[in-house]
């Protein structure tokens, strides 16, 4: 299968400029570009899904350029609903640093990297409405969905002109580097088009672009920052842990299309797990090795590893099986409390509200439905301290089947 069926299979392409654009892909070597503003000091699943495509691309054997607006990102893309915040300088460059560690890791240092600042800092009002403004018509630009639909609401000059920017972008591009093709989301669909209006007016040459279906969540939402669902690239920001359970828990009608759109496994080894998956759904083979995929492309297969063991180990209950980081990371969305002196588990589990009374936590006692690092525990009056925790540093309480609780011992 070539580059470009194998593409759309996947469900890659959605929005195409450009009449020979699959011979480009599949029979020449080219200089393409993907780009994406610093809005935030870590990429998200939603760009990822991007940036796997561009990987896809290098991988073909084409060269990528990675975009990191510098300059846009002082401006900010134009959303449906209000317009963005004004991000300072300082912030802009502090994301920049992180966004392009996160590409350069994802592209094993193998890909350029460049900022649109460094060539739009240069430019002065006047020279960049000759040199572009008056190649692009406003009846054109109003015509943009995106533009339109904030007509009523209403938009500031600044935001009308980011598609100029994010347009002479592709052309500064396309004449210092040959760069002639630009992949991105559906969402960028009109400020590709503008580049590629400046490029044929300004050169009279052709250049090619291609988008991608934005990604969806199994409620029909995008994924990203906007959305409140993002599932940042950063481990610190969303653990592995975090995106190992997101990806295990992917819901049976999206996990085709996601192991499609986020992993490198040919179309033969797609269609036979999702054989093997269908033929027993339960076991979750699709999922697991979605999550293995993403996790190692991103993290490395050690990080996979220990997502792994800490799901597992919440799950059966061996809790002491785990180090210290790995409670950490597991249960960083639980109940926490601390203590500093020895107590008595009856009220531990009174005092901070684990149970109702003293009444309850004996019922939960008795009935074998409170554990105490993975064990079950019927003694109200075992010693909670730090000889009972884990490195002596945590003691992970369980009550009934889903509850966890933390307890940090302070020094």
């Amino acid at each position: 299968m070539k580059l470009y069926e194998e593409l759309k299979w996947r469900g890659l392409i959605k929005d195409v400029a450009g009449d020979d654009i699959e011979k480009k892909l599949n029979d020449e070597k080219i200089t393409f570009y993907w780009g994406t503003d610093p809005t935030a000091d870590s990429l998200h699943l939603g760009h990822y899904s991007s940036l796997i495509t561009a990987k896809r691309l290098a991988k073909a054997g084409h060269h990528p350029i990675l975009l990191v607006g510098g300059a846009t990102g002082l401006i900010g893309d134009p959303r449906p609903t209000a317009e963005r915040e004004i991000i300072s300088y300082e912030t802009i460059n502090k994301n920049l640093v992180g966004i392009q560690k996160q590409i350069e890791k994802v592209f094993e240092g193998k890909a350029e990297v460049v900022n649109n600042y460094d060539w739009i800092k240069n430019f002065d009002f006047i020279t960049f409405l000759r040199d572009v403004g008056k190649y692009i018509n406003v009846n054109y630009m109003l015509n943009k969905d995106i533009i339109s639909r904030r007509l009523e609401t209403g938009i500031t000059f600044a935001e009308f002109s980011y598609t100029l920017i994010q347009g002479y972008d592709f052309l500064h591009l396309f004449e210092e580097k040959n760069c002639i093709l630009q992949a991105e989301g559906s969402d960028q669909w009109g400020n590709i088009t503008t580049g590629l209006e400046l490029i044929k007016k300004k050169t009279g040459k052709e250049a090619y672009a291609f988008t991608m279906p934005l990604v969806l969540d199994s409620n029909g939402n995008k994924f990203g920052k906007s959305e409140g669902n993002a599932l940042w690239l950063d481990k610190n920001k969303t653990s592995s842990y975090a995106l190992y359970q997101y990806l295990i828990n992917s819901d049976d009608k999206m996990v085709e299309d996601y192991l499609k759109i986020f992993t490198f496994l040919t179309p033969e080894e797609i269609i036979d797990i999702m054989n093997k998956h269908n033929q027993e759904p339960h076991l979750r083979l699709a999922q697991k090795t979605l999550a293995y995929e993403i996790i190692k492309d991103l993290h490395g297969v050690d990080e996979y590893e220990s997502a792994k063991k800490i799901s597992e180990a919440l799950f059966s209950g061996n809790i002491k099986n785990l180090t210290s980081k790995q409670i950490e990371e597991g249960l960083s969305q639980v109940p926490t409390f601390n203590i500093n002196s020895d107590v008595k588990l009856i009220d531990l589990l009174v005092d901070n509200k684990i149970v109702t009374s003293r009444r309850e936590a004996r019922e939960f006692l008795n009935n074998n439905a409170i554990s105490v690092n993975g064990d079950k525990i019927n003694d109200e009056n075992l010693i909670i301290n730090r000889e009972t925790a884990i490195e002596e540093k945590y003691v992970v309480i369980k009550k009934g089947k889903k509850n966890y609780y933390l307890i940090k011992i302070q020094k």
